[in-house]
């Protein structure tokens, strides 16, 4: 396999240029205690080696990152669910989404993100969430959206979603104010192995709910991955998207965990690689000739339209 430097990479992405030169660059990525920000992070200190200066800024999520790349100077690259990257290009109401759909690029598809759900004992799966009160993510943030989502595909009606942070809904959680709360993160999540610990008397959710597991790829939460969880959590992951690909055998090796399953070539509907990128994959890079593929909005798009109120 290619070796990918992430400074070289960068630049093309910035310039469209082949040439590798030094660089300043901004990566906006998500909590600092998220698996986004770890991965910033390693880009960091990547980019270093090579004499690139990568500044890593954290944020409050998607929304927010995809708005920064768009608008934002100094903050050319960023990390987003891609079912917020699929709402944001298919939406042809706003002006606004309409623009930056048109502007915003993928680099590289990265992991899957699983969906933690974390309770009260005594809740047993994503369907007993009902009539609860359950902590749903900061509204712009990637899990507020694929929270809301997830209740609008499966008709699972809480009695209320708590739109705030995920720092304070653990806090509200073991105090008893809420049921449950999500986080959408690739495991390990740092908030959930140093924050929460056996006697706090917490479990994560399986989702299993027929109605999710049609659009969302399921998958698991190993057993002992957080030191409280004693067995393996089946539940669904949406992919991630970063914008810029780098010396990956080094990051699997270094970096976070989840490096060990990116997949550079993973085909992410609706959205295309940069020309440049593309050269350098050595794939086509006439979009005449290969059309990104256009599929017809399913339920969870629908429900995305209808959440946001479009």
């Amino acid at each position: 396999m290619k070796r990918w430097l992430v400074a070289s990479v960068v630049v093309l992405v910035m310039t469209g240029v082949g040439a590798a030169r030094a660089a300043d660059v901004g990566i906006i990525t998500g909590s600092e205690k998220g698996t986004y920000y770890q991965f910033g992070l390693n880009l960091q200190a990547l980019g270093k080696q090579f004499g690139h200066n990568v500044t890593v800024y954290p944020s409050k999520g998607s929304i927010e990152n995809i708005l920064a790349v768009y608008q934002k100077a100094g903050t050319q690259l960023g990390i987003v669910q891609s079912d917020v990257l699929a709402f944001v290009s298919r939406v042809q109401t706003d002006p606004t989404l309409r623009r930056i759909a048109k502007k915003t690029k993928m680099v590289f598809p990265l992991y899957n993100e699983e969906i933690h759900i974390l309770a009260r004992r005594g809740i047993t799966d994503f369907d007993d969430l009902a009539d609860r009160r359950v902590a749903v993510g900061r509204e712009g943030s990637g899990t507020y959206l694929t929270a809301r989502l997830l209740f609008k595909a499966s008709e699972v009606a809480p009695r209320e979603m708590v739109p705030i942070d995920t720092d304070e809904a653990l806090r509200e959680l073991k105090a008893k104010r809420v049921d449950a709360m999500f986080y959408v993160a690739g495991y390990p999540v740092k908030l959930l192995r140093e924050e929460v610990s056996a006697d706090d008397d917490l479990v994560l959710l399986p989702i299993t709910n027929k109605s999710i597991t049609e659009f969302y790829p399921s998958t698991e939460i190993p057993a002992k991955e957080y030191p409280w969880q004693e067995t393996a959590v089946p539940t669904v992951a949406v992919k991630s998207v970063l914008m810029v690909a780098d010396n990956l055998p080094t990051l699997v090796k270094n970096g976070h965990p989840k490096w060990k399953s990116v997949d550079l070539d993973y085909p992410l509907k609706g959205w295309e690689q940069y020309d440049c990128v593309r050269k350098y994959l050595g794939k086509p890079t006439d979009r005449a000739a290969a059309p990104a593929a256009r599929p017809e909005l399913n339920p969870v798009m629908e429900a995305i339209k209808q959440v946001l109120g479009d």
